[in-house]
């Protein structure tokens, strides 16, 4: 007799197998007990019947917990009416571990203390499923990546100096020396794309923005792909293709978790490639015209993304910034010097940046001058001004929050869902 998964039960009508798994709803009519057990790759209805279904581990059935662990015997019978076509008849039922007063129960609980019991809360139909779906998305990130020759270098977490901004920075000693907590593997990247070409990192970055709004975290993932001879507009079709096919990957393949979360998928089935564009100019434009006007040389706020947004049907990117609001290794537009060759993959419904990237300044006078302008020690980058001094070429990259994704493509409020355990302004436990 062999052990299956829930997800497995629909091959083995007719047979009799092993279930393992914790119970998470229990009622009974009259000698006739119904349990829902799940076991992490779905649920299913198990039957128990008096007098033909023999239990260890407790005197009665009335003893059952929620989130007792079970181990059943029983038959698979075909059932059009349940939810995985299939229900169990049980002949024999094990507790393994019993779970008194399991603390989440089927009421309304609180943000707070749900966050409490994140451990616990990641348990329910709906965070387990925003968890399915999180790593489906970046299952399709890196498929697409590896299969079109990408290949996948690990940046240092522990760095020397800024790639973003000082203020950001995570401090740690480093035996006497001060080092950081990477808030991104850009400059490494850099250093990796010219030795292998097409490359990406994946991994944990970290940002002490004391910000608390629904889309930022303390500890996040990124993906990073960096890509030698890659000029603007390459790098923006790299990123439409990118996420436009993640996004159907996600439709294609995540449907009963899409249903599980009630999210409307609609939207979601039009973000096919191209995008539309839109320059900072033209977008200061459209914001004055809706009254949430700006002045050249600020940068966006949350509100002024979510209303660029909502004018379009699909991501939009929101290219050619003030250099003076943009990082120091940004190219400048040969055309028009104060501005970058820059762009933000704003994602509709109001979740604002998924994905920034640019092309990178490659000549060594220009990236000088640009770090002198931002105040920066080259001393502090003098291995990271060598990629100029030896064999420069175009290049461009861009960085894709794995959280925001998640958070935009399965309609949540707040991206502390988005993560097993968020690290937030206020939070670093459990």
């Amino acid at each position: 007799m062999s052990t299956v998964s829930i997800r497995e039960l629909s091959d083995h009508v007719g047979e009799t197998v092993i279930l393992q798994g914790w119970l998470t709803h229990f009622r009974s009519s009259g000698k006739i007990h119904f349990l829902v057990v799940r076991d992490g790759t779905g649920e299913v209805q198990v039957v128990v019947r008096a007098g033909k279904t023999v239990w260890r581990g407790l005197e009665n059935l009335e003893e059952l917990e929620q989130e007792c662990a079970l181990t059943i015997e029983g038959a698979v019978r075909s059932d059009p009416r349940a939810p995985s076509g299939v229900e169990v008849d049980a002949v024999e039922l094990v507790r393994l571990a019993p779970s008194p007063h399991y603390p989440i129960q089927p009421k309304a609980h609180g943000v707070d203390f749900l966050m409490e019991h994140r451990h616990l809360w990641v348990r329910s139909p709906r965070q387990a499923a925003i968890l399915r779906i999180r790593a489906r998305i970046i299952q399709a990130i890196r498929r697409f990546l590896d299969d079109h020759g990408f290949i996948l270098a690990d940046p240092p977490i522990i760095t020397p100096a800024a790639a973003e901004g000082t203020t950001t920075l995570f401090s740690l000693d480093y035996f006497g020396e001060p080092a950081y907590l990477s808030q991104s593997g850009q400059l490494y990247m850099e250093a990796l794309a010219m030795a292998l070409g097409r490359v990406y990192a994946f991994g944990p970055t970290f940002r002490a923005e004391k910000s608390k709004t629904r889309r930022h975290l303390m500890e996040f993932w990124m993906v990073e792909p960096e890509i030698a001879f890659c000029q603007f507009e390459e790098n923006l079709a790299w990123q439409e293709l990118l996420v436009s096919f993640v996004v159907q990957d996600v439709l294609q393949h995540m449907s009963a978790e899409l249903k599980t979360i009630g999210r409307d998928t609609e939207r979601l089935s039009r973000v096919e490639p191209p995008f539309p564009r839109i320059t900072y100019d033209e977008a200061l434009e459209r914001l004055r015209a809706v009254g949430l006007p700006l002045t050249w040389g600020e940068d966006l706020g949350a509100p002024h993304e979510t209303a660029l947004a909502e004018m379009f049907d699909r991501p939009v990117f929101l290219t050619h910034f003030p250099s003076t609001i943009k990082a120091f290794y940004m190219q400048p537009d040969p055309a028009r010097p104060e501005v970058v060759l820059a762009a933000d993959l704003l994602a509709p419904e109001g979740y604002g940046e998924i994905v920034g990237g640019s092309e990178r300044i490659h000549d060594l006078d220009l990236l000088l001058q640009r770090m002198k302008d931002h105040n920066m020690d080259p001393d502090h980058y003098s291995w990271y001004l060598d990629l100029r001094r030896y064999g420069s070429v175009p290049h461009s990259g861009f960085g894709m929050g794995v959280e925001r994704v998640v958070a935009w493509v399965c309609g949540l409020d707040h991206v502390r869902e988005t993560i097993p355990f968020a690290r937030t302004l206020n939070r670093v436990w459990p």
